[in-house]
């Protein structure tokens, strides 16, 4: 007979395969392009709350990669001489929103007493290019894990709100593609929510979006040499805790291969296809890491700080886009 033991093992190991065949049923589906990138972030979200994640390890490293690759692979689909031209239309609404949110984050931590380090993060975070922006100041400010998850945690709630909320206000509000492009790019924190709320507006939007955004990301770099100032870290070289986001300059190369090598538009569909897939996969790991402990961990402060900020940047990019653009 079987002890106690042993079929409490079982009973976690058969628990731990249905996991695993729930995760895979939903990869395959986002491999046959079955299901959009929206649909794959709230799914991710339904099914880390009723089932788990038995990936959780193995879930940061993965949207690292797979976020990416497919923007290094949607390169493929643009035009350089476009992409400059939408880089140059979004570069002083980038620069007065990016320090104009890092000043009313400041004022709103201290009004809302946020820990400092937590709400520079969610400030930064909101500014820049959400989780990329937090995991390249959190070693510069030497954030505790708890600091770091709770400012993840707040933007990505806030990245799986706008992915259904942007497109739904900009069809209500009839905006052009290139206006939608450079308002989600402004206001929208991740890349890869990004890129998946202007795909689903349109291949415009996306071009534009893209452009926009990672140029903001490289924001990164001057906000970290800053910020290790304001925090008055001494400690080793600031430059070598920098993460640079390297991966920019893929996306360039491929672009300007899509633009000017003739060859390479017999494989760059393909390449954009495979890349699109790549992001809605990417959109159903970060919903997977939304479950209820997240939400409990975030707590109301830091929420209310980040969604201020959020509404703050949308309100300022949306307003200058209508009435200044």
């Amino acid at each position: 007979m079987k002890t106690h033991q042993q079929t409490t093992t079982h009973l976690v190991e058969v628990s731990i395969y249905f996991q695993q065949a729930v995760f895979a049923s939903v990869i395959i589906l986002c491999l046959l392009s079955v299901i959009s990138p929206p649909i794959a972030l709230l799914l991710g979200v339904v099914i880390v709350n009723l089932f788990g994640n038995p990936f959780l390890t193995f879930n940061h490293k993965a949207i690292t990669f797979l976020l990416q690759f497919s923007v290094v692979g949607l390169g493929f689909g643009m035009n350089a001489a476009n992409a400059v031209s939408a880089g140059k239309e979004g570069f002083l609404l980038t620069v007065f929103s990016i320090f104009s949110t890092l000043v009313l984050g400041f004022f709103l931590g201290k009004w809302l007493k946020t820990d400092r380090k937590t709400s520079h993060l969610i400030s930064s975070g909101t500014a820049i290019c959400g989780g990329s922006a937090i995991a390249a100041i959190a070693p510069v400010i030497k954030s505790n894990e708890n600091q770091t998850s709770i400012a993840l945690g707040v933007i990505f709630i806030l990245n799986s709100i706008a992915l259904f909320a942007f497109p739904f206000i900009a069809h209500q509000l009839d905006l052009s593609q290139r206006e939608f492009g450079l308002w989600c790019a402004i206001a929208i924190h991740d890349t890869s929510s990004v890129v998946g709320a202007a795909n689903k507006y349109g291949p415009e939007a996306l071009q534009v979006a893209t452009t926009v955004k990672l140029a903001r990301a490289l924001w990164i770099i001057p906000i970290s040499l800053l910020t290790a100032v304001l925090f008055k870290n001494q400690s080793g070289s600031v430059g070598s805790k920098i993460k640079i986001p390297y991966f920019i300059g893929l996306f360039i190369l491929a672009m300007l291969l899509n633009s000017y090598v003739p060859k390479a538009s017999i494989f760059a569909p393909y390449v954009v296809n495979i890349a699109k897939i790549g992001l809605t996969i990417t959109l159903f790991l970060i919903g997977a890491t939304l479950n209820v402990n997240t939400l409990k961990a975030v707590g109301v402060k830091p929420l209310l700080q980040g969604v201020f900020l959020w509404v703050f940047i949308a309100g300022l990019a949306l307003a200058s886009i209508l009435y200044l653009g």
